[in-house]
């Protein structure tokens, strides 16, 4: 605990209660195999902000959001439901494998 409290009293923002135990919290993603549970939690977002960029990038100059891409998002990813690998689907939908460049942008850590 001596580390852990050296560490709050350089960036903590707000002093934790005493009885605060947040370092035993995370035994079950080194412990419990839950780790692989956390990586598809984040290729998730990958693929969200992937498909969202989509829309970002055929937006009207006044921002409205493009039919067309609306379609075609429709047609590859929601009528195929799971009729087919999810990567297949989102390929047909952005025509490509996805990339991270959106979530990077979208969580501010490069600039477009």
């Amino acid at each position: 605990m001596p580390l852990l409290q050296q560490v709050r009293d350089e960036v903590a923002v707000m002093r934790p209660p005493a009885f605060n135990r947040m370092a035993h919290t995370f035994s079950h993603i080194f412990a419990g195999g839950y780790a692989a549970g956390y990586y598809s939690y984040k290729w998730a977002e990958v693929l969200s902000a992937d498909a969202y960029a989509a829309f970002e990038e055929t937006a009207a100059a006044d921002g409205t959001p493009s039919v067309e891409t609306g379609r075609l998002y429709r047609q590859a990813i929601l009528e195929a439901g799971g009729s087919r690998p999810a990567l297949e689907s989102f390929k047909a939908f952005r025509g490509r494998e996805p990339s991270l460049d959106a979530l990077l942008r979208h969580q501010g850590m490069v600039t477009a």
